[in-house]
C-alpha cells in the first residue's frame, strides 16, 4: 500500500540527460498536498489519509463540506482522495501536513491513474484497431465498417466483447512502472518519461509503483 499523491497535468516536452539524449517527459504539478483527515481502525474501522489539493471558495460548497476542512483548520480544497494505508502508515501523518513532490526522487517506478481523453462516438478502425477494407474488387462505400457481427447458425447470436463501434476513451487508466526522470523540489514539480493518461489540467494520481521492474 502506497500513499497516492494528487497532481494536475501541466504538459509534455523534452529534458537532456548526462549523455545528451532527448528524453520526453510529462510535467506534473504535484501538489503541495494537504492532509484533510487521518482515518484510524480504532475510530473508522480502517487506516487511510485523506488529502486535499487545489484550492476552492468557500460559498461554493455545502455547509458540511466547509465545516470539514474548518475542522482541519485549513481552506477548502478542489479535490479530495483517500488512499488505504497501514496502521503504521497512517502515524507518520496529521492533519494540515503538507506533502510535496520530494517524496519521489529521480529514477522511482511509479503508476500513474487517470481518467483517459474522451473520443466521443468512434468507429471500428479507430477504436479497435480494425483495416480499412480495400478500395477494389467492388467495395464501395463499407471502407471503414466493421463487416458482418453473427456468428452463423451457431450460437446465432452476437459474441460477447466483440469490437464494435462505441463511446471510447473518457475512463480510468492506470500506466504503470513510469519512470521519474526528475523532481523541482522547489517548484514542486515531477517530470515522467512519456506520456501519462488525461488531458492538460487533468488531475491525475501517483503512488509508488505496486510491480516495479
Amino acid at each position: 500500500m502506497a500513499i497516492e499523491l494528487l497532481c494536475r497535468k501541466i504538459g509534455m516536452t523534452r529534458v537532456f540527460n548526462e549523455a545528451g539524449e532527448s528524453v520526453p517527459v510529462t510535467v506534473l504539478e504535484a501538489g503541495p498536498n494537504t492532509v484533510v483527515q487521518v482515518k484510524t481502525p480504532e475510530n473508522d474501522r480502517y487506516a487511510a489519509v485523506q488529502l486535499g489539493f487545489g484550492e476552492r471558495r468557500p460559498k461554493t460548497l455545502s455547509k458540511a463540506a466547509v465545516g470539514h476542512f474548518q475542522k482541519g483548520g485549513m481552506e477548502p480544497k478542489r479535490h479530495l482522495h483517500e488512499s488505504r494505508l497501514s496502521a503504521e502508515e497512517v502515524a507518520q501523518y496529521e492533519v494540515g501536513q503538507e506533502i510535496k513532490a520530494d517524496v519521489f526522487e529521480s529514477g522511482q517506478r511509479v503508476d500513474v491513474i487517470g481518467t483517459s481523453k474522451g473520443r466521443g462516438t468512434a468507429g471500428t478502425v479507430k477504436r479497435h484497431n480494425f483495416a480499412v477494407k480495400r478500395r477494389t474488387h467492388g467495395t464501395h462505400e463499407s471502407f471503414r465498417h466493421g463487416g458482418a457481427i453473427g456468428a452463423g447458425a451457431y450460437p446465432g447470436k452476437v459474441i460477447k466483447g466483440l469490437g464494435m463501434f462505441g463511446r471510447m476513451g473518457a475512463s480510468k487508466v492506470t500506466t504503470r512502472n513510469v519512470e521519474v526522470v526528475r523532481v523541482d523540489a522547489e517548484k514542486n514539480l515531477l517530470l515522467l518519461r512519456g506520456s501519462v493518461p488525461g488531458h492538460n489540467n487533468a488531475v491525475v494520481r501517483i503512488r509508488a509503483a505496486v510491480a516495479p521492474k
